[in-house]
């Protein structure tokens, strides 16, 4: 079953690549799609929609490219430099997947299925205040309530949640950048690529297709490093990704599998792969069959490994950290643009 449906998501994304039948046939929809969008955001341009100004900067982290490119460890980096600078720094989100309507304040010890996987990882390694919900306005407002010390708010993901005011956008693009340069269903993409932000993010070593050259060059690099592994029994038992051997299994229920596995071969290792679909649920036991001696599994698909019996009891189990690195001056940049707002 998570095998089928890793297959559709992967055969959907290569179609978004290019501009096949597939992608023209859907082209008449994109239209509306983005017809309907550019209603939106002109209806709160104008007024007409309201939208909520908090008492606290809201910095949103998002993409226009459906599905992952590496926005959790962006917003991981993003809250260490806002507390290294002085701020108290707070992230809301919308929880992908989660039971309830509700607003919910994430414990580190939360349920991944009631909060959401990136949410919970967040928690764990920002730790910082998170709460989770549908609706980010309550959401941050929730947090502000709750956790009255916050006086700058991260929002994970949200670029088209409009009715949240924000003071700085983040857009990030990884290596697969714009695909064909459609919107949905004919592309990848949520908005036009021309859209408005503050900071473009290149999670890539290249520029990335479909990213136009002005906003490319205005665009700061970064790549996610990690280099070694921990055992996900015993998180205190580390080893060198490069002192790893044996039979070498890398399973990634993430937005693009391959960055991981592209990592890991640079790191020298020889793997086979297992791309699962984006937060899949592993109490089907993917691993159950599998003949490895060593299965490198990403932090986000650990958080719900650890709370599954069969799974944070197998010795085979190892996850690999990683951590955001950036060049240039992004965080200077955005304090510059928090500056002189009467909660810093």
């Amino acid at each position: 079953m998570a095998s089928n449906a890793a297959t559709l998501e992967s055969l959907l994304l290569r179609a978004w690549q290019r501009r096949g039948v597939l992608a023209c046939m859907l082209w008449p929809l994109s239209l509306l799609f983005g017809a309907l969008g550019a209603m939106q955001r002109n209806g709160y341009r104008s007024g007409r929609l309201l939208s909520s100004r908090l008492p606290a900067p809201v910095i949103v982290v998002g993409n226009l490219f459906v599905g992952g490119t590496g926005k959790t460890p962006l917003v991981i980096w993003l809250v260490h430099a806002l507390r290294n600078a002085g701020y108290v720094p707070g992230v809301i989100s919308r929880g992908y997947g989660t039971r309830h309507d509700s607003v919910i304040d994430v414990a580190p010890d939360a349920l991944p299925a009631e909060v959401g996987d990136e949410p919970l990882l967040i928690a764990q390694r920002a730790g910082c205040p998170v709460m989770v919900g549908r609706d980010r306005v309550a959401a941050a407002r929730a947090l502000l309530q709750k956790h009255p010390a916050v006086n700058v708010i991260v929002s994970d993901d949200g670029l088209q949640h409009y009715r949240l005011q924000r003071d700085v956008e983040i857009v990030l693009f990884d290596e697969r950048g714009a695909g064909n340069g459609w919107l949905l269903p004919a592309g990848p993409l949520r908005e036009p690529v021309s859209r408005r932000r503050d900071f473009t993010v290149v999670n890539a070593a290249r520029t990335p297709p479909g990213v136009a050259a002005d906003i490319a060059a205005d665009s700061h690099r970064m790549r996610l490093v990690g280099g070694f592994a921990e055992a996900l029994v015993d998180p205190t038992r580390r080893i060198a990704l490069g002192d790893l051997s044996g039979r070498i299994l890398a399973a990634a229920g993430i937005g693009n599998p391959e960055r991981f596995f592209s990592m890991l071969r640079a790191a020298g290792l020889t793997i086979r792969t297992m791309a699962l679909p984006d937060h899949h649920d592993f109490r089907d036991d993917p691993f159950r069959s599998v003949h490895a001696d060593v299965i490198l599994i990403t932090e986000k698909d650990a958080v719900k490994c650890r709370q599954i019996e069969a799974l944070k009891a197998d010795s085979r189990l190892w996850v690999v950290p990683v951590a955001a690195q950036i060049d240039g001056p992004l965080a200077q940049l955005i304090l510059e643009k928090l500056h002189g707002h009467p909660t810093a």
